[in-house]
């Protein structure tokens, strides 16, 4: 049996689980703090993975790098103005999945530091280094992803702040249909390619933003 491929694919599947956790409770911390209750009520206010596991979504980020997980459920009538309201708590996900990535690619750069400095044979901090990097760039593509402004992604209830509200309520009445199609429109491959070249520019900026701290730090002690 391969071990190491097997502690790889374990690892991916508890990134996977870790990002969309990160991605669902979040949206559901932003509806509360606007004043919808109702993720709260129905206990998706939770950090346990297996209240917004959607098994197909999940399978999907772990094979293409870009999936879903449950939807929080969301109730814009609590909003003061629902379209706002709904673009604020759609956004927290995907920004939730960026944030993540920098902290992820933040702590990697510390551990590789100190794996050089201390322990440079050490298999063990060198599967951590492995699984933040994962980590990151599985989370900035499940942020990218669900800014594509095609319903039911997040990116169609941003976009749908600055939509006539005619278009913003018809958009919302086919978004159970979005995803059928979103399926179909991912599996031919075309945007294979978008996806892939934000992702990267992504991961390269926060990358680099990770890495000056200790790169400033270094250049200081040095001289």
């Amino acid at each position: 049996m391969d071990w190491q491929g097997l502690l790889y694919l374990l690892m991916q599947a508890f990134s996977v689980l870790l990002c969309l956790t990160v991605h669902e409770t979040c949206h559901g911390l932003a509806a509360l703090a606007l004043g919808d209750p109702t993720a709260k009520q129905m206990h998706r206010l939770s950090f346990n993975p297996l209240r917004h596991l959607d098994p197909f979504g999940a399978l999907m980020m772990l094979v293409a790098g870009f999936g879903w997980a449950k939807p929080v459920p969301v109730n814009p009538n609590y909003f003061k103005n629902p379209k706002s309201g709904m673009a604020i708590t759609a956004l927290a996900g995907p920004v939730s999945n960026f944030v993540l990535a920098f902290l992820a690619l933040l702590l990697r750069a510390a551990l590789a530091g100190l794996s050089y400095a201390l322990w440079p044979n050490s298999a063990i901090l060198a599967w951590m280094l492995d699984f933040l990097l994962i980590t990151a760039y599985l989370s900035i593509g499940l942020g990218i992803f669900n800014l594509i402004p095609f319903p039911p992604l997040d990116g169609s209830k941003v976009l749908g702040a600055f939509l006539p509200d005619q278009t913003y309520y018809n958009i919302l009445r086919y978004e159970r249909y979005g995803m059928i199609a979103l399926v179909l429109v991912l599996w031919t491959g075309v945007l294979d390619g978008p996806l892939l070249a934000a992702r990267n520019a992504v991961f390269d900026l926060l990358f680099q933003w990770s890495s000056f701290p200790y790169y400033a730090i270094a250049q200081a002690i040095l001289g």
